[in-house]
């Protein structure tokens, strides 16, 4: 029996670290055409895999991995005939400490946990907005702050702007972002059915949104869109997207800034820049804002079928495919 009621969204929000174990991700992914399955910990997603009665879990940004936890996911693996759970809990090597870290990697692998293909990269950037925004602006790079101002002076006007428009206007910077830098990523329905579970339907219901749109604009058009999510006392940035043209003005300069004052608006602690990917543009481009590399516990498979290691070989030879096909096919629809 599910430990925690179907539909009990008080309950599982109460434990939910991440807005990757809240009530409202958990529903969009229902409906995306996931299972969801609610353990005493935070709830599972379940995918199937095409043409068998075999799925997949994901036990995403969790909480700290224990001897129930990992007994009830086993358990939860078998009611859905799945072959592993992935686990990445939402807990930090700077929060454990050496001991109890090493501790948790030794309970994994005695429950059969084997490190697996990441979702989420293994380490963050996280930003403190406990300090002023005068002392963080001074513990920004020098580059950092002048595209910052540089913005400013542009005339770059940057806003929370949740309106269906601006939210057209997310997802065709999305497509041409995808289309640009040639990456796969989410499709239309899906960043729509993530909107409507996490700004529209929570609005609706009188409730304050985990996913909040900012836009900026320049000579009356908006050029670069993000959605950061706000749960609890974190803000995350997880999704941007933004237009080739004037990119001398530096708009993702000042829309980053321009959220980590939304963050501290509504009363957050600390920005988690949702990944870090050493040798990566991007990641320069946050390295820049002067925050904290966070190391998390990493992405574990709690094997649960003999046929995982078919499986990892199977999709190590389907992602081999599908970078072949990009190489060759560059103007193959990714979004």
């Amino acid at each position: 029996m599910e430990n925690i009621k179907k539909g009990d969204k008080t309950q599982l929000n109460q434990i939910a670290r991440h807005p990757l174990q809240t009530w409202q991700w958990g529903e969009f992914r229902r409906e995306w055409g996931n299972e969801v399955y609610y353990t005493s910990y935070g709830q599972i997603i379940f995918s199937k895999i095409p043409k068998t009665k075999l799925t997949i879990g994901t036990f995403i940004k969790g909480l700290k991995p224990t001897e129930n936890q990992l007994n009830e996911l086993k358990n939860a693996a078998k009611k859905y005939h799945a072959i592993f759970i992935k686990l990445e809990p939402a807990v930090a090597k700077k929060g454990l400490g050496e001991k109890e870290f090493a501790k948790c990697i030794k309970l994994l692998k005695e429950n059969g946990a084997v490190t697996g293909k990441t979702l989420f990269t293994p380490t963050t950037f996280w930003i403190d907005l406990a300090k002023s925004e005068e002392d963080l602006m001074k513990s920004f790079s020098s580059k950092t702050r002048y595209n910052i101002r540089l913005a400013q002076k542009h005339g770059v006007s940057v806003k929370e702007n949740n309106s269906p428009k601006a939210f057209e206007k997310y997802l065709a910077l999305t497509r041409e972002t995808v289309d640009r830098q040639g990456f796969y990523a989410h499709t239309e329905k899906y960043h729509r059915l993530m909107w409507k579970h996490l700004y529209t339907n929570m609005v609706a219901q009188n409730e304050e949104p985990i996913a909040h749109l900012l836009t900026a604009t320049y000579k009356k058009e908006i050029i670069t869109t993000w959605i950061v999510f706000i749960w609890k006392d974190f803000i995350y940035y997880p999704y941007g997207a933004s237009s080739e043209k004037h990119k001398n003005v530096m708009a993702n300069n000042l829309i980053m800034w321009e959220a980590i004052k939304l963050g501290n608006k509504y009363g957050c602690k600390t920005f988690d820049l949702w990944g870090r990917e050493p040798g990566k543009g991007f990641t320069k481009f946050k390295e820049g804002y002067n925050p904290e590399v966070v190391e998390f516990l990493g992405s574990w498979d709690l094997v649960t079928s003999p046929l995982y290691y078919p499986y990892r070989l199977s999709e190590y030879l389907r992602w081999l495919i599908l970078r072949l096909r990009t190489r060759l096919l560059p103007d193959k629809p990714r979004f």
